[in-house]
């Protein structure tokens, strides 16, 4: 009788896991339909590709809708973003892990995950009173003029200073993503044998040979999981990125000058958008937003997997 309840009960449990993993496979694809059929209007009017690269955004007079200012817009600031804030969350990590004292590696990580737990519209709020006056005042102004003295040719690649820039929004989504990068990394070195380390030190590596030998080719599938959540991370970002960005419609973009992501341009007209293009049109953004969040997703699960494989067969 217990082997045939506990054939059975592993037979339901299993099921049961099955059904919820489908659930979520179900779940994503019914988001992506009801996207898809939502900016339907618009796909179908200017096509896929066309409004995909099309440069132009005007809801009032042409009626004409492109989407390319805003995907190029979230792929510069959140690729630049990542670039920024990979090596200070890596450095942060390998401190915490294997160089800082116990109580001091504590007060990091919990100012890490502090910085994870702020919501956005706190670091947008800082942004606006704080960060971009600071910047505008301080770096992008003096630049400006040098610029204008010495480099003319240079003005039009950094634009107008005002401060809610495209720069702004780098360094607030770079500040935001930190914690994500620093947090696995974090991990995924702990999780490294202590025998592999023992070992190196055995062979008479040094420390920082022992990190960079040791323990960082095996933490590679967690730093680049950080890396990946990070950047997801940084292309759904709303809120602080709005509150920064300038938000501006029109290529190219400058330096100093505003910007607008596909995330903020939804947030900034959807309650404006009272005609049915014009709605179509900001729901295609977000149909366009899921296909790069499942791109980039796809992407590290190949990477991971890869990378799995190599660490199998150092181990």
């Amino acid at each position: 009788m217990r082997r045939l309840y506990s054939h059975f009960g592993d037979r339901i449990f299993a099921s049961f896991l099955l059904l919820l993993a489908l659930g979520v496979a179900v779940l994503a694809f019914l988001m992506a339909y009801e996207l898809y059929q939502g900016g339907s209007l618009a796909l179908e009017r200017f096509g896929l590709l066309g409004f995909a690269l099309g440069r132009e955004w005007d809801p009032a007079v042409r009626h004409s809708f492109g989407a390319w200012p805003y995907i190029l817009g979230t792929l510069i600031v959140s690729l630049f973003a990542l670039l920024l804030s990979f090596f200070p969350a890596l450095a942060a990590a390998i401190f915490a892990a294997e160089y800082a004292p116990r109580w001091l590696a504590q007060i990091i990580n919990f100012l890490l995950d502090l910085m994870a737990a702020v919501p956005s519209v706190v670091y947008g709020l800082w942004g606006i009173f704080v960060l971009a006056p600071w910047l505008r005042d301080k770096v992008q102004l003096p630049l400006y003029m040098w610029a204008a003295e010495r480099l003319p040719g240079l003005l039009p690649l950094l634009g107008v200073p005002t401060g809610y820039s495209l720069m702004t929004a780098v360094l607030i989504l770079a500040s935001m993503i930190v914690p994500y990068t620093a947090a696995l990394a974090r991990d995924a070195i702990a999780l490294v044998p202590k025998e592999h380390r023992e070992a190196a030190y055995a062979l008479g590596a040094t420390r920082w040979e022992v990190m960079r030998l040791a323990i960082l080719p095996l933490a590679r599938g967690g730093i680049i999981a950080g890396v990946f959540l990070a950047l997801a991370r940084a292309v759904g970002e709303t809120m602080a990125v709005t509150m920064v960005i300038g938000n501006s419609h029109k290529l190219p973009y400058t330096l100093f000058g505003g910007a607008a992501t596909m995330p903020s341009v939804i947030i900034n007209e959807f309650a404006e958008a009272v005609e049915d293009l014009h709605l179509s049109a900001l729901i295609a953004v977000g149909f366009l937003l899921f296909l790069v969040s499942m791109v980039v997703n796809f992407t590290a699960a190949n990477i991971l997997r890869r990378q799995e494989r190599l660490v199998k067969g150092v181990l």
